[in-house]
Parts: C-alpha cells; sequence; structure tokens
C-alpha cells in the first residue's frame, strides 16, 4: 500500500508524504489522538529508561517527539533520529534547539532499511508508528538487529486493529468520519490521511509482527496492548 498510488515506490512515496504534511504533523498527531500518543510515548520511555541505555537510535523520528523525551528522561543517553523525511526532521531540529537538548540528541536523514551505522553498536533501538511504513519491514527489522549490540533491545510503538467488536467498529467510524477529512482539510493532503489509518487496517496482526521479529533473529519478544489494542508496544531482545 502506497500514499499516492503513482510509479513511485513505497519509499519514495511515503517521503513524500511526510516531507508534505510535516507543518501540521505535531498538531493533528495530538488532536486526532486526544494526546493519547503522548501516554504511549511515556510507557515507551519508561521501558527504554529501565534499560539503562547509552546509545539509542530512534528510527523513524519524525518531528521528534520520542527522542526528545527520552533524551529528558534518559539524560546520560546519546540519541541518533533518523528519518526519511527531511521537513520532519527541521520541524525535529527546531525542538531540540528550543529545548537545549542539541548535546543529546543528533538528527539525520536516513533509511531504515539501510542504516549508516556498524554492527553491533547500539544498545536500543525505538521505532514510534513507524514499522507499517517500511517499504520492506522485514529488510528494516533486520538491519535493526544488525545495528544492535548483543543483548540490546528493539521498542517498537505501533498502530493495531482492535481486536474487541465495538472497539474496531468505533475505531472505524471515527478514522473514516474524523481523521480521514479533518486531516485531509488541516493538512490539505487528503490522500496522506486516507493512507495513514488504511495502513493500520492493511498492516500485519500483532502476532504477525512478533513471528516476524523471531524470524529475524530477536528472542523473548512480546507485546503490550495499549487502550484496547488500538496500539501496540513490541519489545525484543537481539541475543
Amino acid at each position: 500500500m502506497k500514499p499516492y498510488n503513482t510509479e513511485k515506490d513505497k519509499k519514495q512515496e511515503v517521503r513524500e508524504m511526510f516531507d508534505n504534511i510535516a507543518p501540521t504533523y505535531d498538531r493533528l498527531n495530538h488532536i486526532l489522538s486526544f494526546s493519547i500518543d503522548r501516554l504511549w510515548r511515556r510507557r515507551v520511555v519508561r521501558i527504554v529508561r529501565r534499560l539503562r541505555p547509552e546509545r539509542i537510535m530512534d528510527l523513524a523520528t519524525g518531528t521528534g517527539d520520542l527522542a526528545i523525551k527520552m533524551a529528558q528522561r534518559i539524560p546520560k543517553a546519546r540519541i541518533m533520529g533518523v528519518d526519511l523525511s527531511e521537513n520532519m526532521l527541521e520541524v525535529a531540529a527546531a525542538k531540540v534547539r528550543r529545548l537545549g537538548l542539541d548535546d543529546h540528541i543528533a538528527l539525520y536523514q536516513g533509511d531504515a532499511e539501510a542504516l549508516d551505522v556498524a554492527d553491533g553498536v547500539l544498545d536500543v533501538v525505538t521505532v514510534a508508528f513507524g514499522v507499517r511504513n517500511f517499504a520492506d519491514v522485514e529488510k528494516g527489522l533486520s538491519e535493526i538487529w544488525r545495528s544492535l549490540r548483543s543483548g540490546g533491545h528493539i521498542v517498537i510503538l505501533e498502530f493495531s486493529t482492535p481486536r474487541n467488536f465495538l472497539v474496531r467498529k468505533a475505531y472505524k467510524f471515527y478514522s473514516e468520519h474524523i481523521m480521514k477529512p479533518v486531516g485531509g482539510m488541516v493538512s490539505k493532503d487528503r490522500q496522506a490521511y486516507d493512507y495513514l489509518p488504511d495502513s493500520i487496517a492493511e498492516f500485519s496482526s500483532p502476532e504477525q509482527v512478533l513471528a516476524l521479529m523471531e524470524r529475524v533473529g530477536f528472542r523473548e519478544c512480546h507485546r503490550r496492548s495499549q487502550s484496547f489494542g488500538i496500539a501496540q508496544i513490541y519489545i525484543a531482545q537481539k541475543p
């Protein structure tokens, strides 16, 4: 599934989409989620903090919300924020400067499927709402596995389709009748806000995600369901 369905590949379209919606992304993200995304990120930060990492990569960092929260709560860590979208990174860089976190967070434009880091150098890799946008999810997870040291962890925050019938129906109604029209109107990119909720429905089930992580080589793979299954936090370790 691609945002614009042109001749371009998914990676190019995803980069273009996030470049387009970067100016309104934070505002829409918090409004459309009723700021519950902030709660989910705080839970990810607590998980990462307990691992006591020194070197973190926040992949698909977007406008830097998760990287910033980790820098504030794990001050001894050095965080690399990586994203395909130059415009999203510009928004992130402005926030990092404003908060005086330049010494803690370094931002780079990069590809999840071809990370510009040596083997086994990272303690933790986080991905918030980015895995479903990978052109090749297995390749992206394999690159994360390669970049982690033995004993390192991956922590993924991603949307999922709720299992409960009533929650699923309510979420679908909200996506179709509020998220899509409001997101398209404010961002002025209707196709982007058609793609984003539709990509959640198309994305792998939690069981499939865990199975893929294991196939790549991760162990102790488990998940924590968030808000009646609207999102999942996946946690795994490189042996």
